[in-house]
């Protein structure tokens, strides 16, 4: 039988970097949620479609073809066969993606993709709304996050080591409106499913996220 590990939380909490490590650890596929939102607005920019038009954006993640393709540091994010791994990440793609994720049939396309990729494998998945809508039924839940003041610091430093040289100052806004968005939007908001466990990850290594996690997952408290 085939196990979930599903990790939700707020951007720049660390799930992304806990994902690929339990994956590469545990020999599971790992399935990064965010970078198919990413990809989607970024399909849908490449278009000139309005982010704000919900049939258009819908019709787009409905049609578009987004693979995952595991690699040592994580995986390829493919749009209709086209490396965006790095297009994504550019921080007007990471606010798009928070636009479209808000609309319902760009959910709704998504997680069907998502639940086809999780059919035949043990799978990591991290977003917003794993353990909540997309795999409720999830063997493990963690919902991991951090102070606003951490995850603009940390986000701010990836900006840095990609030439992106944003003030801290305005990181941290938008990561503020972000949050709001996220947390408020009407479809599978951003929140804690009943059953996750807790994890500040603020001062925490690495090492130690995942090692916590581990010990969720065999029921060690």
């Amino acid at each position: 039988m085939k196990h979930i590990i599903a990790i939700d939380g707020p951007a720049a909490a660390g799930k992304s970097t806990v994902a690929k490590k339990l994956a590469a650890d545990l020999g599971y596929t790992y399935i990064d949620t965010g970078a198919m939102y990413r990809a989607v607005a970024l399909a849908c920019l490449d278009r000139g479609i309005p982010l704000a038009d919900e049939k258009c954006c819908g019709e787009i993640a409905a049609s578009c073809h987004i693979a995952l393709k595991p690699v040592a540091e994580g995986c390829l994010v493919m749009l209709d066969g086209e490396d965006v791994t790095e297009k994504i990440r550019i921080p007007l793609i990471a606010q798009g993606a928070s636009k479209v994720s808000a609309i319902p049939a760009v959910r709704q396309a998504l997680v069907a993709k998502q639940r086809q990729m999780a059919e035949d494998c043990n799978v990591v998945v991290e977003g917003r709304d794993i353990g909540t809508i997309v795999f409720p039924e999830a063997d493990c839940k963690i919902f991991l996050s951090a102070s606003l003041e951490k995850r603009a610091a940390r986000r701010y430093e990836e900006f840095k080591k990609k030439g992106n040289d944003i003030p801290l100052a305005d990181v941290t806004a938008e990561m503020a409106e972000r949050d709001e968005r996220d947390s408020c939007r009407d479809h599978s908001p951003l929140k804690q499913a009943e059953d996750a466990v807790y994890l500040d990850s603020s001062n925490l290594t690495l090492a130690q996220v995942v090692a916590f996690v581990k010990k969720q997952m065999t029921g060690e408290k």
